[in-house]
């Protein structure tokens, strides 16, 4: 799964997730994408459970790309313990997404097969998304 070599702190505090995204609204690599559309964190089980569905949908012909990496720390605190004595270790890693992010992009398939690979890929994330496709010039 997907995770930082190192990071400069072991844990990171919550925050929100406040507007659109900046950057990576715009297919750069591939033909059609899959888009969020709604702020969420997305963890790296996800991310990979996506790109397995997307991939065996795709027979493992034409090419992926993951646009996103999970560099978030998630702490939580074990099962029924008590209120205080700091916080909880690090459980997962996730990635915070923004509505208009472009998630996935995959080339080299018919229309056809990316829409339904990036359907199965879309139904093991916890965000609403969209398919998106590059306009012919």
């Amino acid at each position: 799964m997907l995770q930082p070599k190192k990071t400069k702190f072991r844990k990171q505090f919550k925050g929100r997730i406040h507007g659109v995204a900046k950057g990576g609204t715009d297919l750069n690599f591939g033909q059609y994408g899959l888009k969020s559309l709604e702020p969420e964190l997305v963890n790296a089980r996800e991310i990979e459970a996506a790109r397995r569905a997307i991939t065996r949908e795709m027979k493992r012909q034409g090419r992926v790309w993951i646009r996103i990496f999970p560099d978030v720390p998630v702490s939580s605190k074990p099962t029924e313990v008590r209120m205080g004595k700091g916080k909880g270790a690090p459980e997962f890693w996730a990635c915070r997404v923004k509505p208009g992010r472009i998630m996935f992009e995959i080339d080299g398939v018919p229309e056809d097969v990316a829409r339904e690979a990036l359907r199965l890929g879309a139904a093991k994330l916890s965000v609403r998304t969209r398919f998106v496709q590059r306009i012919a010039e």
